[in-house]
């Protein structure tokens, strides 16, 4: 089965030269990236979020294997949609979906099915390739878009996607694709992704999800989020960094409405 690009030309650009022009204007320059568990990576458009996702990705050791967790914008499609064995295109080519991984995600985790409906048309988990497939040509993905859920539901998730990546027996990076808090102003958008990132930091899932719902923070991917923090716990990891945070008004200079980006590495 064969993923075409949904936002290519949107989100970043359509063609292989002028993305690969951009994605090195978007990275910066790292000697010695780090191998970490999972990272938080923000998925709006280049122009607004990527000098944040490139960062974050500069920082990180890029092992052969990546799994992307993304929302469902659209709503459609299984609650907990893995895309089936195949392959992910994008202008810079084909990342083939890890058939191992795969297999032993549906083994070990609850609640995830084989869907293609809920991955057709979704960008949050489209537009992390690109910075995967520049830093790593020969990157493998599963890749899960994911509803709502209550915590037990996000945690079992976690521990059975830590228990797949434990039997798959390489280094595995999860990706929480997730942008933060929409379309307030920037002053309000910063205190509540304080709040949110706080949270975060200190490897609190339960923490994220609670504050997110009872704060009213619009984290679109806080329920990737909160699965990629209890799997990386379950994983062993035990510190997380803000790598970088920034809105949509930096680039725009317009703080009225924005939207929040966080880069965070989880190790």
């Amino acid at each position: 089965m064969q993923r075409q690009p949904a936002v290519a030309g949107q989100f970043y650009p359509g063609s292989e030269s002028k993305l690969r022009e951009t994605l090195s204007r978007l990275m910066t320059e790292n000697r010695s990236p780090q191998r970490v568990k999972g990272v938080i990576s923000p998925h709006a458009g280049y122009v607004y979020s990527g000098a944040i996702a490139g960062k974050l990705f500069s920082l990180v050791a890029i092992p052969r294997t990546v799994l992307i967790i993304g929302p469902n914008h659209h709503g459609t499609g299984a609650a907990a949609a893995l895309y089936p064995d195949g392959e992910w295109l994008t202008p810079l080519g084909s990342v083939s979906i890890n058939a191992t991984l795969n297999a032993l995600l549906l083994r070990h985790t609850p609640y995830i099915k084989p869907d293609v409906a809920a991955h057709q048309l979704e960008h949050s988990l489209e537009v992390q390739l690109p910075f995967l497939q520049y830093l790593r040509p020969d990157v493998t993905i599963a890749a899960i878009c994911l509803g709502h859920g209550d915590y037990v539901q996000l945690r079992d998730i976690g521990h059975g996607i830590a228990a797949a990546v434990r039997e798959y027996g390489e280094d595995v990076l999860i990706v929480a694709s997730s942008d933060m808090t929409h379309y307030e102003s920037a002053v309000s958008a910063r205190f509540k992704d304080e709040m949110a990132l706080e949270r975060a930091l200190a490897l609190d899932g339960k923490g994220l999800l609670d504050v997110c719902h009872s704060r009213r923070i619009t984290m679109c991917g806080v329920v990737p989020a909160t699965v990629m923090i209890e799997a990386a716990l379950q994983l062993g990891a035990s510190t997380a960094e803000l790598v970088a945070y920034g809105t949509s008004g930096d680039v725009s200079g317009d703080d009225l409405q924005v939207v929040g980006y966080a880069a965070v590495a989880v190790s």
